[in-house]
């Protein structure tokens, strides 16, 4: 795991673009604290950063060059199933072209670079892994940049007449000193109903982020973008397996997934939160693995958040080397600055990944497995009951108008909370069906009330853009809500964190079940067979015993801070500084966010602390950025 800069100018000489890199990568330092590598060539500066994971030599440092050195690579992730490839790179191919490749290094760098000249970019259909990589061709003088097809590693570009620079981070392109960037004000409104900004936009105005399962080609002054993947396609069906058959699939793959993100020349572990999803990895990893396994859970003294006694179960059950790390709000308070100044895009939930992934490598751990993308997968969140709820209830769409917004106005009288005032806005709409539900289901406000905070707001539309690409099929409603949570929730604001918040502290985080084979099959798998009548049935039928009662009918938490009763005491100044600043944007209606955070400090039950922390957290990000609003 690594860290990746690139400039190509021909407007800059070539001792400014050499400068710009070597302050980017001054700026990703701690993502690759092992090593530091520079390539420079007329009109081209490429710039690495080194998390040392597998092959832990100096020959496989980067920049790293093709035999020929033709061929420059800068590569930011891991490839699981680089081993299977170097083996057929290893035979000539089918055309008199395709040579052997023999290799010089262990290491997972080469074989993509060995890849892409046997294969150009069809290369990338053959890959299974996280991954963010750039690849020059001195020859051609063409780059070449890919990310993954579930987007967990990043890759930042803006392209504009000064050239075109790209960046594993946001920031360092704005502090790259190429040009004078500023916030993006028309997408604030998007910020604070998703706590994100969905790619490829970002929170500043010109920067891009390159989209999943996709790869851009970057030639004479000329971008072109192109996908590979995309979970969109179309389900096919399982029909023709028995439940069992596929149960029996389910487990192969999830296994098979975890063994490939088992591979290591460092020290692992798991994050335990003792739910099924970072259970079920770590039961796996305890089967897989002949040594014990390190796990790490995040406690609290508030007995209502914490999650330790059922963490504590598993680690007994697979007699893992367990650390159960107690979180005091002084403790908390002790880590915001640290936590916050790593925060490279603002989001409202990074915090909670800071303060484990920083426990986690403090104990000697580089790389840690996690049960992100099992909710998205299995149906674990109640948003899959809703929309299955609302499928049923089509009839409702038979009703005038008139009176459903009658009915609207009276349940968000009678009920003043958040799911109140969201099925007045569901009322009120002309159809109403999974594309018209889903983005008023997933924000944070409603229209009406984001209106009073923000000004000039049309936040709907890139969300609206992703929904309809969503393919509606009998039969897979759950699969249709599984991609639109991969393709907003989970890439845009969990994996961004994810990223963002373990790499400040030079942790690798590994993702199980979004090995896209595994997502490929369970979205082909209809509702009936997958429907959540318990806490994501399939999934632990799936897992046999694996798993303890306890575990799997326990009440839903979720990973997540004491935040209600924090902000309303340890975190009330800081909370109110940096609201009472916000209010003062041009965007904002200060009236509006003044009233909001007042509501909340009152205890109003339709606001609630997430309405309140990712516009504090950007604020912070705004001044601690120097950012030109």
């Amino acid at each position: 795991m690594c860290g990746i800069n690139g400039f190509i100018s021909k407007t800059f000489p070539n001792d400014k673009i050499e400068s710009v890199i070597k302050n980017m990568n001054g700026m990703i330092a701690h993502r690759g604290p092992d090593n530091e590598g520079l390539w420079k060539n007329e009109g081209i500066c490429l710039g690495h950063r080194r998390l040392s994971i597998i092959d832990l030599s100096i020959e496989s440092n980067q920049p790293f060059f093709s035999q020929d050195r033709r061929y420059v690579i800068i590569y930011n992730g891991e490839l699981y199933n680089y081993r299977e490839l170097k083996l057929d790179l290893q035979r000539s191919g089918h055309k008199k072209k395709e040579q052997p490749y023999f290799f010089k290094t262990a290491s997972d760098t080469e074989v993509i670079l060995a890849a892409f000249i046997r294969w150009g970019n069809k290369c990338l259909e053959l890959f299974n892994g996280m991954f963010a990589f750039a690849i020059y061709d001195t020859q051609e003088k063409k780059l070449f940049m890919a990310r993954d097809r579930m987007g967990v590693k990043p890759l930042y570009y803006y392209f504009g007449e000064e050239g075109f620079v790209f960046s594993s981070e946001i920031r360092p392109i704005i502090h790259s000193g190429i040009k004078s960037f500023s916030l993006n004000k028309d997408l604030i409104g998007e910020y604070a109903l998703y706590q994100t900004v969905f790619a490829p936009n970002t929170i500043i105005k010109g920067i891009k982020i390159l989209m999943p399962g996709c790869y851009a080609e970057y030639y004479n002054d000329k971008a072109t973008l192109s996908s590979y993947y995309s979970p969109t396609k179309k389900f096919d069906d399982t029909e023709k397996l028995s439940y069992k058959e596929i149960c029996d699939k389910t487990n192969e793959l999830l296994t098979l997934s975890v063994q490939r993100r088992m591979i290591a020349d460092v020290p692992f572990g798991a994050f335990l939160s003792g739910g099924i999803d970072s259970s079920a990895i770590v039961g796996l990893m305890s089967k897989i693995s002949e040594k014990k396994i390190k796990t790490f859970t995040i406690s609290f003294d508030e007995s209502g958040f914490s999650e330790s006694k059922y963490a504590k179960i598993i680690a007994t059950k697979f007699n893992t080397e367990h650390h159960d790390i107690k979180l005091s709000p002084i403790d908390f308070l002790k880590e915001i600055p640290a936590a916050l100044f790593s925060i490279d895009h603002p989001g409202g939930d990074a915090i909670n990944t800071y303060l484990v992934s920083k426990a986690t490598k403090k104990e000697g751990v580089t790389v840690a497995l996690s049960g992100i993308g099992g909710d998205e997968l299995f149906a674990g969140y109640d948003m899959f009951k809703r929309m299955a709820e609302l499928q049923k209830k089509s009839w409702v769409n038979s009703m005038p108008l008139f009176f459903r917004k009658s009915a609207g106005y009276f349940i968000q009288k009678n009920k003043k909370s958040v799911a109140g005032n969201k099925i007045e806005e569901l009322l009120n709409q002309s159809i109403i069906n999974f594309k018209s539900a889903y983005p008023l289901n997933r924000s944070v406000f409603t229209q009406k009330e984001l209106n009073k905070l923000i000004n000039n707001s049309s936040p709907f539309k890139q969300i609206n853009a992703i929904v309809s690409e969503v393919p509606q099929i009998e039969k897979h409603l759950l699969s249709s809500v599984s991609v639109a949570e991969i393709t907003t929730y989970l890439q845009n604001v969990l994996l961004r964190d994810a990223d963002q918040m373990s790499m400040a502290v030079a942790l690798e985080i590994r993702e199980p079940f979004l090995d896209y084979q595994l997502i490929d099959f369970v979205l082909r798998i209809n509702d009936e067979k997958k429907y959540p009548h318990t806490p994501k049935k399939l999934l632990v039928d799936s897992l046999g015993d694996l798993l303890p009662s306890e575990i799997i009918n326990r009440k839903k938490m979720g990973f997540t801070l004491p935040w209600q009763i924090w902000l309303k005491k340890d975190l009330k100044s800081f909370c109110e500084k940096n609201i009472t600043e916000f209010s003062n944007y041009d965007f904002c209606n200060k009236e509006g966010i003044l009233n909001l955070w007042k509501k909340f400090l009152t205890n109003d039950e339709a606001v609630t602390w997430s309405r309140i922390w990712h516009l504090v957290v950007l604020n912070n990000w705004i001044k601690e950025n120097k950012i030109d609003c």
